[in-house]
């Protein structure tokens, strides 16, 4: 844990206190174009924001993840289904080229026709689905299993009320010809200000310019004063001063050189031996403490990969240029934790005082990074790459796989990404290298995008980077970041990584209730009744993700009419967010949500996904502060709306939890 945040600016937060109508004087971050172009907004946290996943997991906890679809509906099949607004900023899917082709629809706020389709070999080539925002990469033969090809699109798709995508061939099979492999990661918002819905037709120049200028700064370029240091000496067991700024600023780039000569081999030894460490506003803990590899995005070092955020360039350079905003003075240092002396040719780091406006102190995390996680090995466990306590948001993540043997395909293992508690995975990932959009393991390193890359030898040892930018990871709690070693944690694998993120140690939100449904005393403190009850019934069964051999015995209801019940708040919430404990034998459960008799009209409660095997599902309801702001209590009702397979609206455990 980080220190409190302290001294805060009064010349920044005052007015804030006074008129909070000022905020709209900020740039702030809307969805869409402008979210993964403006590089410089990335420290403003994303209130009102939640990530999601939705793609082929193995619904019984193996690897078995080739299945791509929620339901069909007339000819269609329906691989994503989300109601209210939202953005998509990650699609892929894994199809084999000689298989039967697979057209995608996009269909956006309840059209019935859809906006925009595109066929899978068109990903990188059809308009906006053009590189590097989307491309396609084709797998090896790998003694027959492929070619595979993989295609993946960046292109945020913002939507206002709803959306829908799907295909015209059902996603199936593992065999050769088949392959339903993929997913599709995207933000929902508490409410539709600020959105245009996507219409294919937007103005992408300056987007697709920055991310064909990879290696370049995607900042917009400001005043700055640059310290650059030359022929650095760093002792064995000794650290150095970097930088020393008192005040405020921002850390604009970070860059460094080993040697002259881009074409000598950087010695593996000062990846891992040199850390960096950052301290903003004289914390007393490091807020980045950092393995020289993993901060310039690369901790094997075989090749050079570099990604919009961070990596090395062609000329041998390493860069850095996430922002590093700070108020009260920054101090950046080099140690060596080896046991040999080290040099380098030249460090630079420029800073800036210039743009103060762009970080509102009490809205603006500190660049950070998780605790580094060391190479080790978990049995029959993820390895937790990173946990992260506070209010923030992920921006980036380094996750590098030793195997026992060389050339073993160790890929398969699941990312999962539980946030603020949730027991269900936010984030997930058929396989490891789905989670930086490439597929059929590690093969053909050094591999990159503009967001994403890998370097290693082919299949073992691996070491993958990914860049959250436009969909960054936001928590306002915890988060905690885990890998699965094989196809169901069933391999010897070493994980070493960390994790990059904006943070401020105070907590998001509260949880100021809870309801257990099936508890007598319980449902009488909430004045809990329904209408058109189906009964009550128990279940045991277990949660998705790694902890899926867990069960848990838990009494619920389940109803074909409505639920109501009474909860607490702070009066003083930036908004609620309700939590429940359901079993998702049947997907499409839908539920119109009424707040002290008004509907809340920007979504509907609705979960189009299922999972027969492992039952139980927490799931999540944003009410926007319109609804809830001064009030002490709130009388919820959910009136069930019949939707495909589900006959029943069923309720186990609610959390309240009161937004700050």
């Amino acid at each position: 844990m980080k220190e409190p945040l302290q001294n805060i600016n009064e010349q920044i937060s005052q007015p804030f206190k006074e008129n909070p109508s000022i905020l709209h004087q900020f740039p702030t971050v809307a969805a869409g174009i402008d979210s993964l172009l403006r590089f410089d907004l990335l420290p403003r946290l994303r209130n009102d924001v939640q990530v999601r996943y939705e793609g082929s997991i193995d619904k019984q906890g193996f690897n078995a993840d080739w299945d791509w679809w929620l339901y069909k509906e007339g000819r269609e099949w329906v691989i994503f289904d989300v109601d209210g607004p939202g953005c998509i900023y990650n699609l892929v899917q894994h199809r084999y080229p000689d298989s039967e082709e697979p057209t995608f629809f996009f269909y956006f706020d309840g059209e019935t026709e859809p906006r925009f389709q595109i066929r899978h070999s068109e990903f990188g080539q059809k308009a906006p689905f053009t590189a590097p925002l989307a491309d396609q990469y084709m797998g090896p033969n790998d003694n027959g299993r492929g070619p595979i090809r993989v295609v993946r699109s960046f292109v945020p798709m913002p939507f206002a009320r709803s959306c829908r995508i799907t295909t015209d061939i059902r996603l199936k099979g593992a065999a050769k010809g088949d392959g339903g492999w993929g997913h599709v990661m995207y933000h929902t918002y508490a409410d539709a200000q600020g959105v245009e819905t996507f219409t294919g037709t937007e103005n992408w120049s300056e987007l697709l310019h920055q991310w064909n200028d990879v290696g370049n700064d995607p900042k917009p370029q400001t005043e700055s004063e640059t310290v650059s240091l030359a022929q650095l000496h760093l002792p064995a067991g000794q650290a150095i001063m970097l930088l020393e700024q008192t005040g405020s600023g921002n850390i604009v780039s970070i860059k460094a050189r080993w040697h002259d000569d881009p074409a000598m081999d950087i010695p593996r030894s000062l990846l891992h031996d040199i850390w960096i460490v950052a301290h903003w506003d004289d914390h007393q803990q490091p807020d980045v403490e950092c393995p020289l590899g993993a901060f310039f995005g690369n901790e094997l070092g075989y090749n050079r990969i570099g990604i919009l955020s961070h990596g090395q360039r062609e000329d041998g350079q390493w860069y850095q240029y996430f922002p590093m905003p700070y108020w009260n003075g920054a101090h950046i240092r080099l140690h060596n934790r080896g046991t040999e002396d080290v040099d380098f040719a030249q460090w630079e780091i420029r800073y800036t005082t210039a743009n103060k406006h762009l970080y509102p102190q009490h809205d603006t995390g500190y660049f950070r990074t998780s605790a580094y996680y060391p190479l080790q090995a978990r049995h029959g466990q993820d390895s937790i790459i990173g946990q992260i306590s506070g209010r923030g948001h992920l921006v980036a993540g380094q996750v590098t796989a030793f195997a026992r043997t060389v050339g073993i395909i160790s890929c398969e293992g699941d990312v999962r990404v539980y946030i603020d508690g949730n027991a269900t995975p936010q984030v997930e990932s058929d396989g490891s290298e789905s989670w930086v959009n490439y597929g059929w393991g590690f093969p053909t390193p050094p591999e990159m995008n503009p967001a994403t890359a890998y370097d290693g030898l082919p299949d073992n040892p691996w070491s993958m980077v990914r860049l959250c930018s436009g969909d960054c990871y936001p928590f306002r709690q915890q988060l905690i970041f885990g890998i699965e070693s094989g196809e169901y944690n069933n391999q010897y694998l070493r994980h070493s990584g960390i994790l990059f993120y904006y943070g401020q140690d105070g907590e998001g939100m509260t949880l100021t209730d809870e309801l257990d449904v099936g508890n007598p005393a319980s449902e009488s403190i909430h004045e809990y009744h329904t209408a058109g009850s189906r009964g009550y019934y128990a279940l045991e069964s277990s949660y998705e993700g790694d902890a899926d051999d867990v069960l848990i015995t838990d009494k619920g209801h389940e109803t074909e009419g409505w639920s109501q019940f009474v909860v607490s708040i702070s009066p003083d919430n930036a908004g609620v967010r309700l939590r429940r404990r359901s079993d998702q034998i049947t997907g499409r459960q839908r539920a119109i949500v009424y707040v002290d008799d008004q509907q809340v009209k920007e979504r509907s409660w609705y979960v189009a996904d299922r999972n027969p095997y492992k039952r139980w599902l927490e799931d999540e309801f944003e009410i926007p502060v319109t609804y809830t702001a001064d009030k002490e209590q709130l009388t919820i009702r959910l009136e069930y709306v019949q939707e495909g397979e589900t006959r029943v609206w069923n309720e186990f455990y609610y959390w309240i939890y009161s937004l700050k």
